[in-house]
């Protein structure tokens, strides 16, 4: 695997900051002397929707999804996992992660940032300082 898409909400402020963050990462190695590319593509987008016609394209609005350069894909705790199995720092917790006894760790972990992240939208009224709503099925 020598390449990750990464679907993610451009007009959601936590999908965003998610990205950037990815995106400063060293990358990992590729096993054949290069490293892991990862790029972004606006979920739901023209360019999402031509690069990948037989995905639900609602549902990438809704989770991330990351699609590997040999047609795998990956959603929920999964494309979280591969986001990180993608960095240099990070790919042995993402490999401890993948285990069987690990994945529902991993599902808690996602499940608490979903919840901090509408923790936060609840007590600042309903919106983030960068106009994210906190949803992140944008309809634009």
């Amino acid at each position: 695997m020598r390449e990750l898409t990464v679907l993610y909400d451009p007009h959601c402020g936590l999908c965003r900051r998610f990205k950037h963050w990815l995106a400063a990462q060293a990358p990992a190695p590729d096993g054949q002397g290069g490293v892991v590319r990862t790029r972004f593509v606006a979920a739901g987008s023209a360019q999402a929707r031509a690069l990948y016609p037989t995905l639900d394209h609602e549902a990438t609005l809704r989770d991330v999804t990351v699609v590997a350069d040999d047609g795998s894909v990956y959603v929920d705790e999964r494309a979280w996992i591969m986001c990180l199995w993608a960095t240099f720092e990070h790919r042995a917790t993402a490999v401890r992660l993948a285990t069987p006894a690990m994945r529902p760790v991993a599902r808690v972990m996602i499940q608490a940032v979903a919840g901090v992240r509408h923790l936060t939208v609840e007590t600042r009224g309903g919106d983030y300082a960068d106009g994210c709503d906190g949803q992140c099925d944008h309809q634009g």
